[in-house]
């Protein structure tokens, strides 16, 4: 029985994608299925990295103080190309200020916890991909509303204070307390782990899907110009992802996680952060990019997932 719930949890996390896919599909055709999750989304967040803090420990974060180069580097990446190409979109297909704001906020938001089940299936390098989102977590709680004023406020005003209490009652918060329950629950924990990663991914795709919900009417009228930003800004950052790591030259496996931790973002928070301070047209990007990284993101780990890694370098 046990294994059977292990196979089965498994292959909701391996085929996260569809589920999402399906689910955000009934959402756009049956808006009320899902219409009752907008006022959990944040909560569901934070249910989400208390889960992600569950997996880590203290000892976890030495590979900062060991590896600081690829760390440091990969900090780079993700917060100057994806930034840069979300502004670069909105200016090139002339989104309105609402839309805008939606992928600036996707654009300056952290790596996802999705890149870490994406680096696993890829046989790419985990600790590093675990490592740099958790750290990016923590930095994003400073640059995320930094950046978001310095490019966002050129569509709509925005609260810097209001972002940064956002993403610490969202995001800091909650990982702080996994970590702490992962330390003095060790036994409640090593029970809980296998079951981590699937409970995530159906929290996202309900998230996903309730935010679709109440946008729907939006989504279905919006122009097709904000698909093809999100799926440019997705694909685009994979890509500058795998390429930075090739140019510094890391270990194919590291490429790897790179191309998923610039790529993936942790669009929820950015949605959740969009419905509590800006709009719910501001929250369409994030929402579509939910369903899109998944869709790319199982595509391209199932890809690398059959080629060789290769030698590793030192």
């Amino acid at each position: 029985m046990t294994s059977l719930i292990l196979r089965a949890a498994n292959a909701i996390t391996r085929y996260m994608g569809v589920l999402i896919l399906t689910c955000s599909a009934l959402a756009l055709w049956k808006p009320i299925i899902f219409q009752w999750v907008a006022p959990y989304v944040t909560p569901l967040l934070g249910c989400i990295m208390f889960g992600m803090g569950m997996t880590l420990r203290l000892k976890d974060f030495s590979l900062v103080f060991s590896q600081p180069r690829a760390l440091l580097l990969g900090l780079l990446a993700q917060f100057v190309c994806m930034p840069l190409l979300a502004f670069a979109l909105c200016h090139i297909f002339a989104l309105p200020p609402d839309l805008a704001m939606g992928v600036i906020l996707v654009g300056t938001a952290p790596g996802g916890t999705a890149s870490n089940v994406l680096t696993f299936i890829a046989k790419g390098d985990v600790p590093y991909s675990v490592a740099l989102t958790s750290l990016a977590t923590v930095v994003a709680l400073v640059l995320m509303p930094v950046l978001t004023w310095l490019l966002g406020g050129v569509w709509v005003p925005v609260d810097m204070a209001g972002l940064f209490v956002s993403i610490l009652k969202i995001v800091v918060i909650p990982v702080l307390l996994g970590i702490v329950a992962h330390r003095y629950c060790a036994g409640l924990t090593s029970r809980a782990l296998p079951f981590l990663p699937p409970l995530s991914a159906l929290t996202i795709t309900v998230v996903v899907a309730g935010i679709i919900a109440i946008n729907a009417q939006s989504i279905l009228q919006a122009s097709a110009a904000i698909f093809i930003v999100v799926v440019c800004h997705n694909l685009l950052g994979m890509i500058l992802g795998y390429a930075a790591g090739r140019m510094w030259k890391f270990d194919e496996p590291r490429c790897r996680a790179l191309c998923f931790e610039v790529g993936t973002q942790n669009s929820g928070l950015a949605t959740a952060l969009a419905l509590a301070h800006f709009s719910p047209v501001a929250a369409i990007a994030g929402a579509l990019f939910s369903v899109w990284q998944n869709i790319s993101g199982a595509l391209v780990s199932n890809y690398f997932h059959g080629r060789q890694t290769g030698q590793n370098k030192p």
